[in-house]
């Protein structure tokens, strides 16, 4: 254990390099004097962790979840859209199968008659650790009728003829019956299916190919169609999905429309040839994608929700945020979704919402880097979830980190990903990986560091391991790959020594 005087001076630095970091992650301010305009709010609803929303307005309250990445799922509570902005997530579930475990993305939440009446069926896509080859479509049940349940495993939804991977799971009623929809691959392609569904987690019959991606906006950087969801008005139903690779900044929404008959004909199914939501570069809006819909509280309105990036370099990853902006209509009944709003647009609430919003204006995260003190010219990143340090890190995201409260002592240190929020530096016998909080014990005190002056320069820092006293992170050399252990030379002091950077 640390001395007294050790931890004097460890805490000095803790407070003088991370103080002002915490307050801005954990406590979400205004930017400057933004006042607020009575009735409405911005975007986003979420400072990080806002890929993949599903936003739904049920009994006087909004409900909103999103891809958590993590063996958890959760779920945002508020009676105006714009307090879901400081609502605290509410966990629902956590997974220990590790058939099942990890890479939580795409939820989806619907109150469907089940065997015991109305039920919430909560849908999400998830696999094993360490990769996103075993991607899976799952569903829990609730217990009763409230959106946060409690919630109970229910199934893994699947074609017994196709059962490969298969991605962004969601509902379509139509006509009395229920149908799946669901992305996976077709050779090259990332594709759109419907399957029919004999109840809410029960495939009944073959999957239908009803999309793949054919026109140039559909092929950027990844021939993708995925995150199929349907959107109906006055009789008509349309399928909204995104296209492109989240990866770029061309992320962006295409459309299919039921052209009435059978919906497991392709038939049926009429794609628009242009996108109907995209980038706008005016707004500073990038990859605008993965949506749901919801209605006002009044019922008299249609929105969307959505997640994007604020700059055309943002990918896959936690940095996205959620946004939410109102539908219109078309006179030949289409839907009209818009042009992306900025961040800096006050748009009029729901109506039926009287809320305020809390926070005009959201701080962006202020993330940190750790520059190498025999190395300077590579910095501490993620890989694969494995850290090194390496030079030009692209995407820079990769090496931007959240230091936060020790998950195992608050007077230490815990270093979070700022692109995946839930993932933590954790020592791993003698490597450093970034991994998922499993919420045990001893993953939160092999993800705990003590904050040291560093050992090279007291100007920078080092990183004693809470749960090894004594042992630091450092280099396993020739590789670039981090490791902990004892430091004994000048050499391993300066490998050990980092240089913090915002």
């Amino acid at each position: 254990m640390p001395t007294p005087s050790t931890r004097h001076r460890s805490l000095q630095v803790y407070w003088r390099l991370t103080a002002l970091m915490l307050l801005a992650v954990l406590i979400l301010a205004p930017a400057g004097p933004v006042p607020a305009q009575s009735g409405t709010f911005r975007n986003p609803l979420n400072a990080l962790g806002g890929a993949d929303p599903w936003l739904t307005y049920y009994d006087g309250n909004y409900y909103l979840a999103a891809t958590t990445w993590t063996s958890e799922l959760t779920m945002r509570r508020s009676p105006t859209l714009a307090g879901l902005k400081t609502a605290p997530p509410q966990r629902i579930y956590f997974e220990t199968d590790p058939s099942r475990c990890c890479n939580m993305w795409a939820p989806e939440f619907r109150l469907l008659d089940g065997p015991n009446g109305p039920r919430w069926y909560f849908y999400y896509t998830a696999g094993t650790a360490g990769t996103y080859d075993n991607q899976h479509t799952h569903v829990l049940e609730s217990t009763g009728t409230d959106p946060l349940g409690p919630y109970t495993y229910k199934a893994r939804l699947f074609d017994p003829a196709n059962d490969g991977w298969a991605i962004d799971g969601s509902v379509l009623e139509l006509d009395g019956a229920l149908y799946f929809l669901f992305s996976s691959w077709v050779g090259p392609d990332q594709s759109l299916f419907i399957a029919p569904m004999s109840n809410p987690w029960t495939i009944s019959g073959p999957r239908v190919l009803i999309s793949t991606p054919t026109y140039p906006w559909e092929r950027i950087g990844g021939n993708v169609n995925e995150g199929p969801v349907a959107l109906q008005h006055d009789g008509d139903t349309f399928i909204i999905y995104s296209a492109s690779s989240c990866n770029t900044a061309d992320y962006q929404l295409g459309m299919l429309t039921y052209s009435g008959g059978d919906p497991l004909s392709p038939d049926s199914w009429v794609k628009n040839p242009t996108p109907v939501f995209a980038r706008s570069d005016e707004n500073g809006v990038f990859g605008p994608g993965h949506n749901g819909f919801f209605t006002s509280p009044d019922g008299t309105e249609t929105w969307i929700v959505y997640h994007a990036n604020d700059s055309p370099e943002g990918g896959c990853n936690g940095r996205r945020t959620t946004r939410a902006q109102p539908i219109t209509w078309n006179a030949d009944g289409t839907p009209n979704l818009g042009v992306p709003v900025s961040v800096e647009t006050a748009i009029p609430n729901p109506s039926g919402d009287d809320g305020e919003d809390p926070l005009p204006a959201m701080l962006p995260p202020d993330v940190t880097r750790y520059r190498n003190y025999a190395y300077n010219e590579r910095y501490i990143r993620h890989t694969s979830f494995q850290a090194w340090i390496d030079r030009n890190v692209t995407p820079r995201a990769d090496s931007e980190f959240l230091v936060v409260p020790g998950l195992a002592n608050p007077e230490a240190v815990s270093i979070q990903a700022s692109n995946f929020p839930g993932f933590y530096l954790l020592r791993r016998s003698n490597g450093v990986f970034l991994a998922a909080d499993d919420g045990s014990a001893t993953f939160a005190a092999d993800a705990t560091w003590w904050l040291r002056p560093g050992l090279a320069d007291a100007s920078g820092v080092s990183f004693e391991s809470y749960s090894l006293t004594g042992q630091y992170i450092g280099l396993r050399r020739p590789s670039f790959f981090l490791r902990v252990g004892e430091v004994t030379t000048d050499d391993q002091r300066a490998q050990a020594t980092f240089l913090v950077e915002h």
